[in-house]
């Protein structure tokens, strides 16, 4: 089984969501929590209409605000590039 790795790096997220044709993004319904911008995601171009991209600089600035990490797979068990990742609480 791939393992996942964790980041709280800016330029390792970064180049890691590009790599994979991915961009930064918030939830729509979620853009008004309390917290700045909302909940982050990472959108692909296959993804759901919900997603709305933000600016990178937005993006971080939300990250550390809500005092994340970045847990992600470089490859799946068969050792294609994955795009498994997931923000979670530190």
């Amino acid at each position: 089984m791939s393992s996942a790795k964790q980041t709280q790096d800016h330029d390792t997220i970064r180049k890691w969501i590009e790599k994979r044709g991915g961009k930064p993004a918030v939830v729509e319904d979620t853009a008004d929590d309390g917290s700045g911008v909302g909940v982050l995601r990472v959108k692909f171009d296959n993804d759901e209409d919900d997603l709305r991209e933000i600016e990178w600089e937005t993006f971080f600035e939300t990250f550390d605000k809500q005092n994340l990490s970045f847990l992600y797979q470089e490859k799946t068990d068969s050792g294609d590039e994955s795009r498994f990742s997931k923000f979670v609480s530190e």
